[in-house]
């Protein structure tokens, strides 16, 4: 099973699927920006836009994908942004077409919400000291510009099925996810300052440096 977590940029998709990966055994979080960057790095800067406009990185995705829930003995989590119908129908549908059990979650938040996320995630909560909540935004100004857009469209009926996130937790959110597709997670263990390192480590390990 591909369980595919949507949302906008800071909604907590990597988080979630990361505890989802830590809890259901066997699975594995296959992350498409990663084919992303690598276009990037291939192209001169000045044609290094959104690469999910690239079809060359569609039909990465689909292929990796592809591969992984064909030959890995185990369920595939992809956190990613998808906002455009066309591109979410040329991947997940595809996928389902080729066989594939597919399910397709939007976490969404309100802008508050969103943009708190965004000032903690990675070493937010250390470069606020240094250069101010509305600083740490500065270098999220690209996942800013396209919050209210992402919003906007994530709400559609093509994106369901929504989860409202602003008062759960990840953990809470990954059981919601895995109740709804039939799956059972391991028991969360974490207290309140483990899981608040876990979470942190994993924002660390995810900071762009590109």
């Amino acid at each position: 099973m591909l369980l595919w977590i949507n949302g906008p940029f800071g909604g907590g998709k990597t988080q979630t699927a990361y505890e989802l990966r830590r809890r259901l055994p066997g699975s594995v979080v296959c992350d498409p920006e990663h084919i992303g960057f690598g276009l990037h790095r291939t192209l001169p800067p000045g044609l290094r836009e959104d690469f999910r406009d690239l079809a060359a990185w569609r039909a990465g995705v689909l292929e990796t994908l592809d591969l992984a829930l064909t030959r890995h003995d185990g369920h595939v989590v992809v956190p990613m942004t998808l906002t455009d119908p066309a591109h979410h129908a040329e991947i997940l549908g595809e996928l389902r077409e080729r066989g594939h059990d597919v399910r397709h979650f939007t976490l969404l938040a309100s802008r508050e919400t969103v943009l708190r996320r965004l000032r903690e995630r990675g070493l937010g909560h250390v470069l606020r000291f240094v250069v101010g909540k509305e600083g740490v935004l500065k270098r999220e100004s690209w996942a800013v510009g396209q919050l209210d857009h992402c919003l906007e469209r994530l709400r559609e009926p093509e994106f369901a099925e929504h989860l409202w996130t602003d008062e759960s937790t990840v953990a809470k959110t990954a059981d919601r996810v895995a109740v709804l597709s039939g799956l059972t997670l391991t028991p969360n263990k974490d207290g309140a300052l483990r899981g608040r390192a876990r979470r942190a480590l994993v924002g660390i390990r995810h900071i762009r440096l590109d």
